[in-house]
């Protein structure tokens, strides 16, 4: 049992972080103040109330962006320690990270194919009219109406 006691020390880590997220939770629950008014739960953004929501959502391509920064961050962090004992590993470091390097650099040209970069403008197949009016009490599109009310 001797290798397994290497590990314990990172087991007692992780249940202790698991129990005190558990009691965050359970304490924030518990100590908040549960009175909801109309203004609490409206949407606030840079202080300005919105009259109605966007017309279309957040684009995707943000997200993909966000998800090759932190996949050449991953690859970063792995470069330092591997930087730091190269000497010691010889030819077979050498293969593992011109191994993991191909990986990361064939996940990049895949996302490059499929557009993760394409900055221009977002091709359509029709056009989205300026009109489109939506509330918080409804998404249904209003037709004939300038006010954006059923009528």
């Amino acid at each position: 049992m001797g290798s397994l006691d290497t590990y314990l020390p990172i087991f007692f880590m992780m249940v202790l972080g698991l129990v005190f997220a558990a009691l965050s939770f359970v304490a924030s629950r518990m100590l908040a103040p549960h009175r909801p008014t109309a203004a609490k739960e409206a949407p606030y953004e840079c202080g300005i109330v919105p009259t109605h929501e966007p017309a279309h959502r957040f684009p995707v391509r943000f997200y993909l962006i966000a998800m090759i920064f932190v996949i050449f961050d991953i690859e970063i962090i792995f470069l330092f320690p591997w930087a730091i004992v190269f000497g010691d590993l010889k030819t077979f470091g050498l293969v593992e990270i011109l191994v993991f390097a191909a990986a990361v650099f064939v996940s990049f040209v895949y996302l490059i194919s499929n557009g993760a970069l394409d900055w221009g403008p977002i091709k359509r197949v029709r056009p989205i009219t300026s009109e489109v009016l939506r509330t918080t009490r409804s998404t249904v599109r209003r037709i004939g109406s300038s006010s954006g009310e059923a009528a």
